[in-house]
């Protein structure tokens, strides 16, 4: 009997796994903090045997080399990809045993389209397919992303992956489970995932890389590329080099006066708590990524490379799960970090900063009559679905690049839910403008009367 255990990456919308029998496992894509993988393993009573990588990451630093290092497994990476670390070099067709005694092998099955080394490994059980390890290439209901390697090769890439979409489906038995490493939130996904789980057969009933010519496929898989995070272009050399182990310790902890110091100073504060509880007070200053949110993802898209940061967290329990989150994305170590609320972090004398909260039905009340800003941080392709007339468009992501092309006046930022309108909101605050954060969906603009087009 094998078993297939999913440790899931909620915060980059990806999933690791740990395969094997009795005795003996293999680790698939491992995320940079790999105590979850060795804890799992401890669980089931089994020695991690292999570590393997579907390709070199682009959206996450990798606990590939470290976890191999710890467990004393084989590391095996994709023969094409470059890297500078000593690895098992995996081709097209390989074999790697994982547990002799439950009949467990791993079949390399090269499938290059969401990178050009691109790997996906088959779990056999006495010659079986029981499940395939995807990674980017075949996800659910989509493909990975085709774009993040090289501009000039994005539509050959587009498409390999139609042809390792097939390549799949044709080799495998439709009852074999799909085990992707994207698609449930990461924007390594060209789409996003609809359902836990899946299958070949399923698949090929609704995927377009299966459903779809070639022809057709790529030109709408391009035209539905959304923009790249930019901590993207560090993860790929980081991973290629071999990345560091981790410091999960406590940082240095910071009072009111050093906290004041760090912001004068230009460094990045960050609030970590629920962006109600910030825009009721806060540092004045200081930026509002939500624990909760994608505080990896859009914390390290926004701040530039390397800048110092200082984190602002309810509960020790809160701060400790931000670094981890954080490492996943090669942001290593906080500055300094202080725990507690806005009365314990702002100096003797100063008060907290806030601004309000509101709906779009508040929002309809005042616009466009009361002469407002109305900003919208949404991607493009959301606005293109959907916008208020009128509005300004800054994706979050580019506006602390853009503030100056904020009209002046108050401006009362949303996105689809409230999440990215915080982050906003908070710069905004940072910048000294006066502002407003809808915190509401925007499914719910054209019900309170404001005129939405495109949609």
């Amino acid at each position: 009997m094998f078993f297939v255990d999913t440790i899931e990456v909620p915060g980059l919308g990806n999933r690791s796994y740990l395969a094997g029998g009795e005795r003996t496992a293999v680790v698939v894509d491992p995320p940079r903090d790999i105590d979850r993988m060795v804890e799992a393993a401890a669980r089931r009573g089994v020695r991690i045997s292999h570590v393997v990588e579907t390709h070199l990451h682009n959206d996450y630093v990798t606990g590939g080399p470290e976890l191999a290092r710890v467990t004393g497994a084989a590391y095996l990476v994709p023969a094409g990809a470059h890297v500078r670390f000593e690895r098992v070099p995996v081709h097209d067709g390989d074999r790697t045993d994982v547990d002799t005694g439950a009949g467990l092998v791993l079949r390399a099955l090269a499938t290059p389209g969401h990178t050009p080394h691109h790997t996906s490994y088959v779990l056999e059980e006495n010659g079986t397919a029981v499940a395939v390890f995807t990674g980017g290439s075949l996800l659910i209901g989509t493909v990975g992303r085709p774009d993040l390697v090289e501009p000039r090769l994005t539509e050959h890439l587009a498409r390999a992956q139609h042809a390792s979409a097939h390549r799949l489906a044709t080799e495998l038995p439709e009852e074999t489970a799909v085990l992707p490493t994207h698609g449930f939130g990461s924007f390594c996904s060209s789409a996003q995932a609809e359902g836990s789980g899946t299958t070949i057969g399923k698949e090929k009933a609704s995927n377009e890389a299966l459903t779809r010519d070639v022809d057709t496929f790529v030109a709408d898989l391009l035209a539905g590329l959304d923009d790249i995070p930019a901590y993207y272009t560090h993860m790929g050399p980081v991973n290629a080099t071999g990345p560091a182990p981790v410091d999960l310790t406590p940082p240095a902890v910071a009072d009111a006066e050093e906290i004041a110091t760090r912001l004068a100073a230009g460094e990045w504060v960050v609030d970590l708590r629920n962006r109600v509880a910030f825009a009721e007070g806060h540092v004045s200053g200081s930026f509002n990524f939500e624990a909760e949110g994608q505080l990896a993802t859009y914390l390290a898209w926004l701040i530039p490379w390397g800048k110092p940061v200082t984190l602002l967290a309810e509960s020790p329990d809160q701060l400790a799960a931000a670094q981890r989150e954080l490492v996943r994305v090669g942001i290593d170590r906080p500055a300094a970090a202080a725990t507690g609320g806005p009365a314990d972090w702002v100096r003797e004398g100063e008060e907290p900063a806030s601004f309000p909260r509101a709906t779009f039905a508040d929002l309809a009340d005042r616009y466009p009559a009361g002469g407002v800003v109305v900003l919208d941080v949404r991607r493009d392709a959301e606005r293109a679905g959907g916008h208020i007339e009128g509005s300004v468009h800054i994706p979050v992501h580019t506006l602390h690049r853009r503030l100056d092309e904020v009209p002046e006046g108050e401006v009362w930022v949303h996105c689809a839910g409230g999440m990215r309108a915080a982050i906003a909101a908070s710069l905004l605050d940072a910048a000294g403008r006066d502002v407003v954060a809808v915190d509401d969906s925007f499914d719910a603009a054209g019900r309170a009367g404001l005129a939405v087009r495109g949609a």
